[in-house]
C-alpha cells in the first residue's frame, strides 16, 4: 500500500498536493456558500485526503487510497485524540454525496444541508492545518 518515494522530485510533489487540498477546501466553501452542500461534503472529503497525502509525501512516503482515516492511521506521526474520527465522517462523503445509489431513496442533494456541509469543511479544515504544521516541521536526516 505504500512505497518509499525516494526521491526529490516525488517529495516536492508534496506542495503541489497540498495547495489543492487548500483549493479543494476553498471550493467546500463556495459550495456551501452555493447550497450545493453534497458537493461542498465531497470537496471537504477531497481536501482533507490530498492534505494527508501532501503529508505522507513530505515524509518520503507515497500513499494510495481514498480512506482519509487509513491515510491518518498510516502516518509515522502522533495524531490528535479525534482525528481519525473526524476523518471518518469526511470518509462517508466520498461516494454518497455524489452518486444516486449511496442512499435508499433520493438524489444526492437531498441527503445533506448546512450541518453536514459545515462540519465537513470544519473537520477538513483542522485535518489540512495538522498537515501544514507537520509538513513544516524540521526533520532529522
Amino acid at each position: 500500500r505504500y512505497i518509499d518515494a525516494g526521491t526529490t522530485a516525488m517529495a516536492n510533489l508534496a506542495h503541489d498536493w497540498f495547495r489543492q487540498a487548500e483549493r479543494d477546501l476553498a471550493q467546500a466553501r463556495d459550495s456551501a456558500a452555493a447550497r450545493r452542500h453534497e458537493w461542498a461534503c465531497f470537496a471537504a472529503q477531497q481536501a482533507a485526503e490530498k492534505a494527508v497525502k501532501a503529508l505522507h509525501l513530505a515524509l518520503g512516503q507515497e500513499a494510495w487510497g481514498h480512506v482519509v482515516a487509513q491515510l491518518l492511521a498510516d502516518l509515522p506521526l502522533p495524531l490528535p485524540a479525534d482525528l481519525i474520527d473526524k476523518a471518518r465522517v469526511l470518509d462517508n462523503f466520498y461516494v454518497a454525496t455524489r452518486y444516486a445509489n449511496g442512499h435508499p431513496a433520493g438524489a444526492p442533494f437531498e441527503h445533506y444541508g448546512q450541518l453536514q456541509s459545515g462540519q465537513a469543511i470544519d473537520y477538513a479544515g483542522e485535518i489540512l492545518d495538522f498537515a501544514r504544521t507537520e509538513m513544516a516541521r524540521p526533520r532529522d536526516g
